[in-house]
């Protein structure tokens, strides 16, 4: 049984976000309304775009799998306190390790051991990206969130680099691209669905990652360094060896999500590959307050708005891009509803002592 302050912080913990969310699509329709397009009109486009339909409903689910896988980039460091936004470059560096793994062994063996590989080598490289990451921030004192910020400019060079160059189909005209992997070793669909399997890897990603960080004593650790540095140092905790593990984690979950992206949607590396999921990730770890659990729906919620740029366009006459104007109002009223935490009266515990002395002394 939660006691009563318990539930006090978790109706904070739904209440404020869910808040943000509303007055970010307050703010949302005045700015469609600005633009001409009736407001209404909007929400009801994209709520019929996400979820108005089966297929619609597949659509966000498809692009809900690299945002649960994304989102973890973001959520585990913040366990120690660290602020990742390296989740774009983990991807496409996931991506791109996984295409030159699973071209090397394509042909010479089953489908399942390439897509093992393409999976190992995507979490490999991912990990290795973020860890590099808190490294340099425990080792070198440098900021992890401007050096995992650069990161994502050089993981996309060196994307454009390899698809451009070393990697290049001849045959790909409209852009490069690097060669395909065969069909059989793609990564299938879900039975009776077109959701691909990427989709259950983000749901157990973030069960695992749920349990490691609120169940196990590694993850106890972690909250504990993150608490206090100082304090976790005093008590003999390894905090160099927990920060290097929890980025090289939450790599790997980016670089998965790469994989998948590779494997299951594009079927070879191009600048496809930097569709800003590594990004939205980020805001979906935010609006999740860090839970791996309320992450994978949160996901689900951002994955349908992303699924309803081609029909604002199609049917109100506003630009694709109008979704992140939305993404990005979000990301600003969420980072501001930061500052609002323990200032509602509601959510507090109430004092009962003056009521209890005053008692004794009747």
């Amino acid at each position: 049984m939660l006691s009563s302050s318990q539930w006090r912080r978790t109706a904070e913990a739904i209440c404020i976000p869910i808040g943000a969310l509303i007055f970010s699509l307050i703010l949302f329709g005045l700015f469609c309304a600005a633009a001409g397009a009736n407001p209404f009109a909007v929400y009801a486009a994209i709520h019929k775009a996400a979820f108005g339909s089966w297929s619609a409903f597949q659509d966000t689910l498809i692009r809900a799998a690299p945002l649960m896988l994304t989102s973890l980039c973001t959520a585990l460091p913040a366990q120690l306190g660290l602020v990742i936004i390296g989740n774009e470059g983990a991807l496409v560096i996931g991506g791109v390790a996984a295409i030159a793994a699973g071209l090397a062994v394509a042909g010479s063996a089953p489908t399942m051991v390439v897509q093992s590989v393409m999976a190992i080598a995507g979490l490999v490289a991912g990990g290795v990206w973020i860890g590099t990451v808190g490294a340099l921030r425990h080792y070198r004192a440098v900021n992890e969130t401007i050096s995992s910020l650069l990161m994502n400019y050089i993981a996309i060079a060196l994307l454009n680099h390899l698809v451009g160059g070393p990697m290049r189909d001849p045959s790909s005209l409209n852009k490069p691209s690097s060669y395909p992997i065969p069909e059989i070793d793609k990564l299938g669909m879900l039975p009776f669905t077109r959701v691909h399997y990427g989709l259950l890897y983000g749901i157990i990603a973030c069960v695992i990652a749920y349990f490691l960080i609120q169940r196990t004593t590694f993850g106890f650790a972690a909250r504990t360094a993150g608490g206090n540095v100082k304090a976790a140092r005093i008590a003999g905790l390894p905090v160099g060896k927990l920060t290097i593990a929890i980025c090289f984690l939450a790599g790997s979950c980016a670089g998965l999500a790469g994989m998948v992206e590779v494997a299951a949607v594009h079927g070879r590396a191009n600048e496809s590959l930097n569709a800003n999921y590594g990004y939205a990730g980020i805001l979906v770890a935010f609006i999740a307050r860090y839970n791996p659990i309320a992450a994978s729906i949160v996901a689900v919620l951002l994955g349908g708005i992303l699924a309803s740029g081609g029909i604002l366009q199609r049917r109100l006459g506003l630009p694709d891009a109008t979704v992140y104007v939305f993404q990005g109002l979000v990301f600003l009223v969420v980072l501001y509803s930061e500052s609002l935490y323990g200032r509602f009266a509601v959510f507090k515990e109430r004092d009962s002592a003056p009521m209890a002395s005053s008692a004794i002394v009747e």
